[in-house]
């Protein structure tokens, strides 16, 4: 075995335990935990999903809502967001429809542009062969959160985020996003910093959707199926 594939296997090596390895060992709460957010994930992307307004925070202050699908949005109570390469993103329908000269440009390429992606929900959805894991957050963590997803977006002269295309549903929205997708920097590790600014756990290396899912807790207990049941009971 050449030293070159040595180096590949103890690079994989070292990827797989920095994967495995959480940022922190112990979790400590001084404020009540108030406030649940979402996190969805397949094997290759992550999802914030946050609600529409709280107590705290109205994401009717911070986007157009009405301007996500070009329609109403009076039925939104959740936002789902997430981070990518803009072209990838934009023009991938699904993952069994992604074009392998935009797959190898995203990930060679070191000054992709990146874009968000917005889709108002009436309720958390359960897509097929995602896990969707819920986290209590408190106040300061849940704002940290809100402006970590705020200050993603690139804004105009006047503050306004910059839509520049619809989703493939034609029900969500693409907009301009602050950063630069790569090998180094992708949707994942966009997720990874969102939750650290949150006192969320991550791995020390979050380049995969699995380990992120995997390692997600700061302290504060939640479950899915609890809190859903505990909403229906209003």
């Amino acid at each position: 075995m050449g030293y070159p594939v040595l180096g590949l296997v103890a690079g994989v090596a070292l990827l797989a335990i920095a994967a495995l390895t959480p940022r922190k060992w112990s979790f400590s709460q001084t404020e009540p935990c108030e406030f649940t957010v979402y996190v969805s994930g397949d094997e290759f992307h992550t999802n914030f999903f946050v609600p529409v307004e709280t107590s705290v925070y109205d994401w009717g202050d911070h986007l157009n809502l009405d301007g996500i699908a070009g329609s109403s949005s009076k039925d939104y109570r959740y936002l789902q967001f997430g981070w990518g390469d803009r072209i990838f993103y934009m023009e991938t329908p699904s993952w069994d429809q992604v074009s392998p000269t935009n797959a190898l440009r995203s990930l060679f390429f070191w000054q992709n542009a990146s874009a968000m992606f917005v889709k108002g929900h009436s309720s958390v959805p359960h897509f097929p062969n995602e896990t969707l894991k819920c986290i209590r957050l408190s106040k300061t963590d849940y704002l940290a959160l809100m402006n970590f997803i705020d200050t993603s977006f690139q804004a105009d002269k006047q503050g306004h985020k910059q839509r520049i295309g619809s989703g493939q549903d034609q029900q969500s929205g693409f907009y301009a996003a602050h950063g630069y997708y790569s090998a180094i920097k992708t949707c994942n590790s966009w997720t990874a910093d969102g939750l650290r600014a949150a006192n969320i756990n991550t791995p020390l290396w979050a380049g995969l959707a699995a380990p992120i899912m995997y390692h997600l807790r700061n302290g504060c207990e939640c479950d899915v199926l609890r809190d859903e049941e505990m909403k229906s009971r209003g």
